[in-house]
């Protein structure tokens, strides 16, 4: 009886004894790409005051970091600053549930279609290098200054670049798939749900966090061109600031920018990398 328990007890101590030697790993994972990113902080802002303590411009033009932050430290006590930031952020949400609800479905058409694609698929790549800002004069034309424009431009900047993603993972599934899936029987769209979306998923997150990037870029510069009324955003705040040559507070509104940029980048990382891992294309 006792020489059965003996295993037992072995196997239990080596699962308890696993799980700090798991922690730590994750740890030391966490870590090992968290110290990169801190590193690139530290030395932005060194460069930063490098170049304050250089004088090449005066303190009221080019402020330093303490400055900035210091004012960082001020705005987050105040609930307008939170408004401003919410509203940004509801634009460039709506906007981009827009692109993808548009880029999906223009993107798997073109796909399925051979006529459009024929027709249309180089005119999305087109679409898709256009700059942003040479789309905000038929929006204001067809929505006036109102914040109708600005979702217009977010769509028109992010769909293209959405459904190129879809196009681009449909056109590299691998063949070897396709007749598989065709020998087990999955016919049209069949074959579509369950072979080909599928195994572009990981060619499509990465058009999702390409279309993201042009909605932000779009939805900045339209907060900056078109100012609608009683809505303080953050592209609104950046223009109040440049017209009162308010240089901290520039500069704090920018590092509000990259931060959210950088916040929604690292969001998507951890997507991509969850998915290629599952499809196989990362090992563990």
């Amino acid at each position: 009886m006792a020489a059965e328990l003996i295993p037992d007890l072995e196997s239990l101590e080596a699962v308890s004894g696993s799980v700090p030697v798991r922690g730590r790993a994750l740890a030391a994972r966490a870590w090992s790409g968290t110290w990169p990113k801190l590193a690139a902080v530290a030395l932005a802002l060194c460069l930063w005051q490098a170049v304050v303590w250089a004088a090449f411009w005066p303190d009221y033009l080019l402020p330093g970091p303490l400055a900035v932050f210091g004012r960082l430290g001020q705005d987050l006590r105040q609930p307008e600053f939170y408004l401003g930031v919410a509203i940004t952020l509801r634009r460039a949400l709506e906007g981009y549930l827009l692109a993808i609800a548009i880029g999906s479905a223009l993107g798997l058409l073109v796909a399925r279609v051979p006529v459009l694609r024929k027709a249309i698929g180089s005119a999305i790549l087109g679409l898709q290098s256009m700059p942003s800002i040479v789309w905000f004069p038929l929006a204001i034309l067809l929505f006036q200054l109102s914040e109708n424009a600005i979702i217009f431009v977010v769509v028109l900047g992010a769909a293209p670049a959405i459904a190129g993603g879809l196009l681009n993972g449909v056109d590299h599934v691998p063949p070897l798939l396709v007749r598989v899936g065709r020998t087990m029987g999955a016919r049209g769209l069949a074959l579509y749900r369950h072979v080909i979306l599928p195994a572009s998923l990981p060619a499509f997150v990465g058009g999702l966090k390409q279309g993201w990037a042009f909605a932000w870029r779009s939805l900045m510069a339209g907060e900056l061109l078109v100012i609608v009324n009683h809505q303080a955003s953050i592209g609104q705040r950046l223009q109040f600031a440049r017209d009162l040559s308010d240089a901290v507070g520039l500069l704090t509104l920018m590092l509000v920018v990259l931060f959210i940029g950088i916040t929604v980048d690292s969001l998507f990382g951890v997507l991509d990398g969850g998915i290629r891992k599952r499809w196989g294309l990362l090992s563990d």
